[in-house]
């Protein structure tokens, strides 16, 4: 089935495929305007600023906490775990509303606390500034991205050999280079896995741009998913849309064989 809808879409992005009249064959000229398209270039940079900005940030704070509550007492370590997993299984649109009230320009507690500490001088209109909206998107993305790093992490780290951690020490080796020389080399499949997925859900964010910012202001919030609906869905240029998808999927399949490479030649 999923072969087929690949094979369907790579197939309809040769066309100019709208519903209101027949497909017509256009071969290429779908990813020509691709890359003449101002708005879809421009979803694409908010893309890759997500996933450079978002993938290291994720792996680095997931592997700290892990390694910060891995040695604690077990219901504690368990508890750390059901904290941060916590947004992984809340649904989308109750976090999107938490953090909508937060960051709203008139009652939020982010311009409620700015304003009291002298932070900030008056109100800002967080969503809706082209200046904070991708930043913004970036943080909520974070706090829902983190969750199940830490959960593998912690389960990688549990499974490090201790006796030769004990070993390393008792040769004088500080906690940087037991970190750096017997731990991470164990967890760097753990990584490899993580970086992948990361990516990916990176590439893919389109709930919380849909439900916050709608791509605004000023598409300044636009991300390649997005627009991607945007386009088959409200304009219905289904081909456009689909070439858009190929685009997409050949970039992540790029970044992923990257990421694997370079796991493979660090193991």
């Amino acid at each position: 089935v999923y072969k087929r809808q690949i094979v369907l879409c790579v197939w309809t992005s040769f066309f100019d495929s709208t519903m209101n009249s027949a497909d017509v064959f256009v071969g290429l000229a779908n990813y020509k305007e691709l890359f003449q398209d101002k708005v879809f270039l421009g979803a694409l940079k908010n893309t890759l600023i997500i996933v450079v900005v978002s993938v290291p940030i994720t792996c680095v704070f997931s592997l700290w906490v892990s390694s910060v509550i891995v040695d604690l007492k077990g219901w504690a370590t368990s508890l750390f775990r059901i904290v941060f997993y916590l947004p992984v299984v809340t649904g989308s649109v109750a976090v999107t509303v938490v953090w909508k009230w937060m960051f709203n320009n008139y009652y939020g507690i982010f311009n409620y606390l700015g304003t009291k500490t002298g932070i900030i001088d008056q109100n800002i209109n967080w969503l809706g500034d082209t200046r904070y909206a991708l930043a913004c998107i970036i943080l909520i993305l974070l706090t829902t991205s983190v969750g199940q790093p830490i959960v593998l992490y912690v389960s990688a780290l549990g499974n490090v050999d201790q006796s030769i951690v004990e070993a390393a020490e008792v040769d004088g080796a500080t906690d940087f280079q037991c970190f750096w020389r017997i731990k991470w080399p164990q967890v760097m499949p753990t990584t490899l896995y993580i970086l992948i997925i990361t990516t990916i859900n990176s590439f893919q964010c389109f709930a919380l741009i849909q439900l916050l910012t709608s791509g605004g202001p000023n598409h300044s919030t636009d991300t390649i998913m997005y627009y991607i609906y945007y386009t088959a869905f409200k304009l219905y240029r289904y081909g456009y849309g689909n070439a858009m998808g190929v685009v997409l999927a050949v970039i992540i399949a790029i970044l992923s064989a990257v990421q694997f490479k370079l796991g493979n030649q660090d193991n």
